[in-house]
């Protein structure tokens, strides 16, 4: 019982790292297909900017650094959206390739932990048959 216990708990780390990698991978892939919509040229990065309805709120010493550092980070921003399909072939192998080693770690642990029971399933057996012997006979 403890085997068939252990393999459906493997079986369901397997299906939910699976279905893990997948929406990952979906994810990523939409939005690097999706990159130059998303980037909306300036507008969009201005748009990271602190709100005017957000401003009165909080101190205007973290909103006037957090808007000057937007402003600085802006060249960044446009590379990493210009790059971004160019990333799109090696971002499906990255993310297999992933999938590929933590699916093989899920599957050795599975065996570990099915030797971890054998072991202990024979020593409590070596201990009760040698408690059994060891007992008074009458």
């Amino acid at each position: 019982m403890f085997y068939a216990l252990n393999w459906l708990v493997v079986v369901s780390l397997f299906i939910l790292w699976s279905l893990a990698a997948w929406a990952f991978h979906s994810i990523a892939a939409w939005t690097v297909v999706n990159a130059g919509t998303l980037a909306g040229g300036l507008g969009a990065i201005e748009a990271l900017k602190v709100p005017a309805w957000l401003a009165p709120w909080i101190p205007s010493e973290y909103t006037s650094s957090l808007n000057l550092m937007i402003s600085s980070l802006t060249p960044a921003i446009q590379n990493v959206l210009e790059w971004a399909p160019a990333l799109a072939g090696g971002l499906s192998i990255a993310v297999w390739t992933v999938w590929a080693i933590g699916a093989v770690l899920v599957i050795m642990l599975g065996f570990l932990v099915t030797g971890l029971i054998a072991v202990l399933r024979r020593r409590m057996s070596a201990s009760a048959t040698s408690s059994k012997s060891m007992a008074p006979a009458r």
